[in-house]
Formats: structure tokens, sequence, C-alpha cells
């Protein structure tokens, strides 16, 4: 009785500069280190000549603004796994999502209301969830429905609206449906050992995290707290570093394309909904504020290329994409970079059939 997992509260956690190698996550990040400095270095020089100011000072403008408004959200993202990892009973989780995994997945897709944090915060709670031996379909589930489904999107997409009520609703729907539909897909062909990094690929061996402790070992709160924060910090700055040049990626591209670019776009809704699609991979925008770019396209585009951007972007977008090395293998990368817009362009072009005169 004293093996069972419910007599321990804490998995052990094991830091990632402590890891293995995880392949090529790590050698990407190397490299992208180096182009990224080699990038700043360059910019930097050419920012002193008057023909490249004004647009390295728009691209320095947009990745402060993109900063600025990602890290608070990714500190609460981290803050949240952290607290998940230490304060979330593994015998809860076993009860609740591992002998229940399809519930786990339809749970998944509601998690948000209870959790709501964009996406530029969701991968370091995924990681967490992963580490207290969650299902990938219920954690890949959360990881595209997360960022919609909450009430702070669902809120500032209102008033984005001027409190069309039925634009959120639309959207948090459309964003639950995709989500479930993509997690049960992706559940039948990828799990744990092919899906994620070794360090991520089996559920951690529940133990307190201290050295010297054995498995009776029970920490007092503030030793739990601070254990919360010691795993928030290491996921805040290991995850961080793909949000940065995701960040550039992104502040490079919205100052070499401008919005008006797209103000006079007359085509039919597939084409504006492709387009829209694109810009929402492209601009890297956080799910609580995309709503007031995608608002400013009424009258312009049609309801459905709006939803489209709103749906699409909060599920996969740049900085995602790289967020992702730090948990995913490629192979389920790629899976999600392919299945992802295929099933949001068949949903939204479904909404625009059956009710084009939603707003």
């Amino acid at each position: 009785m004293t093996n069972q997992p419910k007599m321990v509260p804490l998995p052990i956690y094991q830091p990632p500069a402590q890891t293995a190698s995880t392949g090529l996550g790590k050698e990407l990040a190397w490299i992208g280190s180096l182009l990224f400095l080699v990038v700043t270095l360059l910019l930097l020089l050419l920012g002193q000549t008057p023909a490249w100011r004004g647009l390295i000072g728009n691209i320095a403008i947009n990745f402060l603004a993109i900063m600025v408004e990602a890290l608070p959200f990714m500190l609460i993202g981290s803050l949240a796994g952290g607290l998940i990892e230490v304060f979330v009973p593994v015998a809860w989780v076993d009860r609740v999502v591992r002998q229940h995994r399809i519930r786990a997945v339809f749970l998944a897709g509601g998690m948000g209301l209870l959790l709501p944090v964009c996406e530029c915060a969701i991968v370091p709670v995924i990681r967490r969830l992963l580490g207290t031996g969650v299902p990938l379909a219920a954690a890949l589930t959360f990881l595209l429905a997360g960022p919609i489904v909450n009430g702070i999107v669902a809120f500032s997409t209102a008033i984005a609206y001027s409190y069309d009520w039925m634009v959120p609703a639309v959207r948090l729907g459309s964003g639950y449906c995709i989500a479930v539909i993509i997690g049960l897909l992706l559940g039948r062909w990828f799990n744990r050992d092919n899906g994620l990094l070794p360090e991520w690929g089996k559920a951690l061996p529940v133990s307190c995290g201290h050295q010297g402790c054995n498995h009776d070992c029970k920490p007092s709160w503030i030793a739990r707290v601070r254990h919360a924060l010691e795993h928030a910090s290491d996921d805040f700055f290991s995850v961080g570093f793909y949000l940065v040049i995701g960040a550039f990626i992104a502040a490079f591209v919205r100052s070499v394309v401008p919005m008006d670019t797209f103000n006079h776009l007359l085509a039919t809704p597939w084409q504006a909904i492709l387009i829209m699609m694109i810009m929402a991979v492209l601009l890297n925008l956080c799910s609580e504020a995309d709503a007031f770019i995608a608002a400013s396209f009424r009258g312009i585009l049609p309801g459905s290329a709006q939803m489209a951007f709103m749906v699409l972007g909060p599920m996969l977008d740049i900085k995602l994409l790289l967020m992702y090395l730090s948990v995913f293998r490629k192979r389920l990368i790629v899976a999600l970079a392919l299945t992802v817009p295929a099933v949001v362009l068949l949903a939204i072009l479904a909404l625009q059939a059956f009710l084009p005169d939603l707003f």
C-alpha cells in the first residue's frame, strides 16, 4: 500500500538542463540562438543608416509590443503549470483522465473555463500536465482549445464586436469542437512514446522531488510552493526562448506586410478565409487581443473569414510551432501543422455554407 501514487502529492521533475540531449529540438535551439544574434547585430547596424532606419524602428517597436503583450501571460502559464504539477494529486489525475481517455478529451476541451490562459502561456501548462500523466490526446485537446475556450477570450471578443455575444459563442463553440476532433484523431496515431520528446514521453515517477527523500516524504506547504516556483522558473526560461524567436519573426512579418494591404480585398468567401488563415499564422497575435484585429475587417471581409482568423491563430502560429519543439517530436509537430489548418478550413467553410449571415 505504501507504493500507491495517492500517498504522494508530487511527481518528480527533472529540469531541462539536467536531461539528456533532446535531439532536433536542442540542435535547433543552438542554431536559432546563433542566427538570432547574427540577425539582431545585422539589423542593429542597418538601423544606423537612413535608408533602413524606419523599417528597423518598426521591427523593434513591434517586437517589444509582442513581448510586452505575451510575457505576462507566459508567466501566468508557467506559474499555473508549476501549481498543477505540485498540487494536483496523481491519484486524481489517474481517476479522472487516465482511466477514461475518451472522456478526458471532452473534458480537456473545456478546461480553459477553469484555467484561462492564452496560447502564449499554454505550452508550459501542457508540459506540466504531461508530467502528471495526462494522456497525449487530452493534452493536445487542451493545447488547442484552452486559448479559445475561456472566459477572458469570450469577454474580449464580445467587446471587440460591440457586445454581440453571438460572435464569442460561435468562436468558443467552434474552438471546442475543432480541438476535440483533432485530439481524438491524433490520439489514434500518436502516443506518449512516438509523439513526445524523451523527457516527456513517459509519466514521471512518483516522488516528492527532493534528493534523499523516500516515497513517504510529505513536504510542508511552504516547500511545495517553493517547488512549484522552481518548476515555473524552469518552464518560463526554457519555453521563453522559443517565444522570443517567434516574436521576432512575427515583428518582422508585421513590419514588412502592412495590414492595410488587405483592406480593399474583394474576393469570394473561401479566398478571404484562406487569406485570413495565413495572416493568423504569420501575425502571432495573442488570443485575448486578436478579436480586435479581426473586428477591424467587418464590412470588408465576410464573418466566416474573421472567424477563421480568430480560431486558427490561437491553435497554430509561428511562435507556437517553435515552442512545440520543447515538448513534441517533429512528426507530431508536422501532423499538427497539417491537420489543424485542414480541420479549421473545413469547419469554417461549413459555417459559411450554413450560416452565411451570422454576423
